[in-house]
């Protein structure tokens, strides 16, 4: 009886898109997907070369990989960084409109795209064993009412082939909004904000854990979960974002 009703279930959520029809997130046309091929045509072209540490865009076209002057300088904890968009207008409202307005029909959207980016990556990079979604602290989790990095990071599994393990690290605290902090305020803000759960210290040694965020800003955050990673034994730490902030 179960199965029979998840069957049916599946098909009325497949059938929904022609039943009910969506507008585009971006230019309100009515269609199937929410965000309409016109507009996916137009903003989510492949980015320019960037970074393969940080994800940051590179002054140069380079048919090998390439670290940027800052992850040179000063190697961040993760090892490397995907983004499937540049932060800026009109693709900057999709992930307000996710996080802010609980738009979380967008985050299969979201996974998609940055499934396709990995797709056009040159080198093919090497896939993660896990996934782990950067995690929220306990307000912020219950002011908002959903993780959103979490709500990206269920369809991204799916679609990678990848085991999704959420609890694998806590927020030990809630921070500050980073966006709302000047980058040293930032690293103060985020340190030590992080830990392992108990059951994954003995079965983190030697991972390669890909963690999923909406946004990447100055990377702080994502650094500072990589570096507690690190330290109970990961080997490999891969970012996997939606979209990267153009730092000035």
């Amino acid at each position: 009886m179960l199965s029979r009703l998840h069957q049916w279930s599946q098909h009325v959520w497949a059938r929904l898109p022609a039943v009910l029809p969506s507008s585009c997130a971006l230019c309100g046309m009515s269609g199937e997907h929410a965000i309409c091929n016109a507009c996916r045509a137009r903003y989510f072209q492949r980015r320019a070369q960037s970074c393969c540490q940080c994800a940051m865009p590179l002054a140069i076209d380079s048919p090998v990989a390439l670290r940027c002057g800052a992850c040179l300088h000063q190697p961040p904890a993760f090892d490397a960084t995907f983004a499937a968009v540049d932060y800026e207008a009109p693709v900057d409202q999709l992930v307000l409109a996710l996080k802010f307005g609980s738009r979380l029909a967008l985050a299969p959207t979201f996974a998609r795209l940055m499934r396709d980016s990995l797709l056009l990556a040159a080198p093919q990079p090497a896939l993660p064993g896990i996934l782990l979604p950067v995690p929220l602290g306990a307000a912020r989790l219950s002011q908002r009412g959903f993780n959103q990095a979490l709500e990206i990071a269920r369809p991204l599994s799916r679609a990678l082939g990848i085991k999704l393990e959420p609890r694998l690290a806590l927020r030990l605290r809630d921070t500050s909004a980073q966006a709302t902090l000047h980058p040293e305020q930032r690293r103060k803000n985020i340190r030590n904000a992080f830990m392992i759960s108990h059951e994954y210290v003995d079965r983190l040694h030697g991972q390669h854990v890909g963690v999923v965020d909406d946004v990447m800003t100055t990377g702080e955050t994502l650094n500072e979960l990589a570096a507690t990673l690190k330290r109970f034994g990961a080997a490999r730490v891969t970012n996997f974002v939606f979209a990267r902030t153009l730092l000035k």
